[in-house]
């Protein structure tokens, strides 16, 4: 009998110890996300936004961002990234945007209902310093942020890690890849080029070929009729601007209206112009200016874009490339821009060497080891001439949508074309990951 007293106590002092082995709490594990991220990054000014869509967190974080990633005393600038949260095994989708950041859900995230990391660039947006540094406006800089900012939070995020980003940012995804391929599991840049020049002659090259000869003299009859009416489109936009509020003494209105004329069959197909809607000779001023200011923007040109673009055009002009001007056309109908470039807009008093081999060895990387690559392209988009090539023996997918603009995206694609990709990316992912086809 005192044999079973004794076996009943051990059970009992023995159940005692699991069960406190079962409610002991690890420290780490009773904090909140939020201070989760407070710890990972404790410099950070850090502040919980609304959520919307699948997300359960939402938050803005502040990163004092080393300058100089390879001088850490040169200083910091303030960074903007937008984090939004569901589960830490979900998949993680890493948007490297081009320009400034506006928190929004991008299409990956409700593809993979995913937690989204969406990261401003470097010196634009709010992460522009009052005196912008030129010399560390660099891609190498800006893709040392995300390679730092990644390491830390995959300590948080176990799960896929997939990258993406539209036009500037898509071609930021695909230097992001060359230069660190094993940050993420997959890329997918969304109508992303890699230009080879300053002036890469392939746009114009696009232009003179894509669409229909029908549309493309619709295109030249009007930039000529445009500045056949000079005077009176002038005057539609000295009303426009002061409507408006915008001010022109970098550029005058003279000079924009030029710009915008040449700027037209570009920006003409790159956004899928309609080639019907195109006014003709019985249009009104009023017509030709609402026309020429839909598909460019004569916003484009006054002092705050402007200022807003300057980084834009320090990275084109020193390492990402951009495109020229064709000018036959309309050369005789010109009276201030005679020799148009787009080093008009960039910074003045700065080094704006060019470095041709920078875009030229990413190109080199994605066409012949980029591996798991997903890349969309619009059909007419003019960026579409500088897409890259993959070689047949590289697994990369790249998808272009018959007729298709730069706004092209996942969703614009037929339901057979949707599931193509769904499958690519199953594959790529593995079949841990869930795939939540988009809405026809």
């Amino acid at each position: 009998m005192k044999f079973y007293k004794i076996l009943i106590l051990f059970v009992a002092i023995s159940f005692s110890i699991a069960s406190c082995r079962v409610v002991k709490l690890d420290p780490i594990e009773i904090l909140t996300f939020q201070q989760k991220l407070e710890n990972l990054f404790p410099e950070a000014e850090i502040t919980a936004l609304d959520t919307k869509d699948h997300f359960t967190k939402s938050f803005q974080l502040v990163i004092n961002q080393p300058l100089d990633h390879k001088n850490l005393s040169a200083g910091t600038f303030k960074h903007y990234v937008y984090l939004s949260h569901i589960e830490e095994n979900k998949p993680t989708i890493l948007i490297t945007e081009g320009y400034n950041a506006n928190p929004s859900t991008y299409e990956l995230s409700k593809i993979f209902k995913g937690n989204q990391v969406q990261v401003e660039y470097r010196f634009y947006g709010k992460s522009r310093p009052d005196t912008i540094p030129w010399k560390y406006l660099k891609n190498d800089q800006a893709i040392e942020d995300y390679h730092q900012l990644v390491k830390k939070l995959k300590t948080l995020y176990k799960g896929k890690w997939i990258s993406t980003g539209i036009s500037k940012g898509g071609e930021t995804v695909l230097i992001y890849k060359s230069k660190y391929p094993y940050d993420v599991d997959v890329a997918i840049p969304y109508v992303a080029p890699l230009i080879d020049t300053q002036e890469d002659k392939r746009t114009e090259e696009h232009i003179k070929t894509v669409g229909s000869d029908e549309c493309r003299e619709k295109v030249t009859k009007f930039q000529r009729l445009v500045l056949e009416n000079r005077a009176t489109v002038l005057a539609e936009i000295s009303d426009y601007a002061e409507s408006k509020n915008m001010s022109f003494t970098e550029i005058s209105i003279e000079e924009a209206l030029e710009y915008a004329v040449l700027e037209f069959p570009f920006s003409f197909w790159q956004w899928g112009g309609n080639c019907d809607a195109i006014p003709d000779e019985n249009a009104t001023s009023n017509e030709l200016f609402n026309y020429i200011n839909g598909i460019v923007g004569i916003s484009f040109y006054n002092d705050a874009t402007y200022h807003d673009l300057l980084p834009s055009y320090y990275q084109h002009m020193t390492e990402l490339g951009y495109y020229g001007f064709d000018t036959a056309q309309v050369s005789d109908l010109l009276k201030v821009v005679h020799h148009p470039t787009n080093m008009r807009f960039a910074p003045k008093n700065v080094d704006l060497t060019y470095n041709p081999n920078y875009i030229k060895e990413v190109r080199d990387y994605v066409e012949n080891k980029g591996n798991k690559i997903l890349y969309i392209y619009g059909e007419y988009d003019t960026w579409r001439a500088c897409a890259p090539k993959p070689k047949p023996h590289v697994n990369a997918l790249k998808m272009i949508l018959k007729g298709g603009s730069h706004k092209t995206r996942i969703n614009h694609f037929s339901k057979e074309d949707r599931q193509l990709m769904y499958d690519k990316l199953q594959n790529w992912l593995g079949y841990s990951v869930t795939i939540y086809p988009l809405d026809e």
